[in-house]
């Protein structure tokens, strides 16, 4: 599974941007998948993910009402709507795949296999 992540930019706080994820060689309903985001000096941390069905969602708690996951299974593209960005969501942002994955691994790093390179998100105050 190759992913490709894009979308990051320069934003002010309370603006919103959206990241774009496409996957290639598995067909996208057959993954779960997760934006996790690592900012300088800290661990990755796991941000929102998505079932493979679609049908649940996850949020880390500071970004939950700000952003949303969504995913398009026949375009084989998961999106991370963010909203009311603050400068503390600075960090580089991935997007990750894995398959059956238990629901209590959802949000470990280490429970995904595959990852998209980085794509920066810097929110100034």
């Amino acid at each position: 599974v190759q992913l490709q992540a894009s979308g990051g930019g320069l934003v002010q706080a309370g603006g919103s941007l959206r990241l774009s994820c496409v996957a290639s060689g598995r067909t996208l309903n057959r993954l779960d998948m997760a934006w996790f985001r690592q900012a300088p000096g800290k661990e990755r941390e796991f941000v929102a993910g998505t079932r493979r069905s679609g049908g649940h969602t996850y949020y880390r708690d500071p970004v939950k009402g700000r952003f949303i996951i969504s995913r398009d299974n026949a375009k084989n593209t998961v999106d991370l709507q963010m909203n009311s960005l603050k400068p503390e969501d600075t960090a580089l942002y991935y997007c990750a795949a894995g398959s059956s994955i238990i629901l209590s691994n959802l949000r470990s790093p280490d429970a995904y296999p595959y990852w998209g390179q980085g794509t920066q998100v810097t929110v100034s105050s």
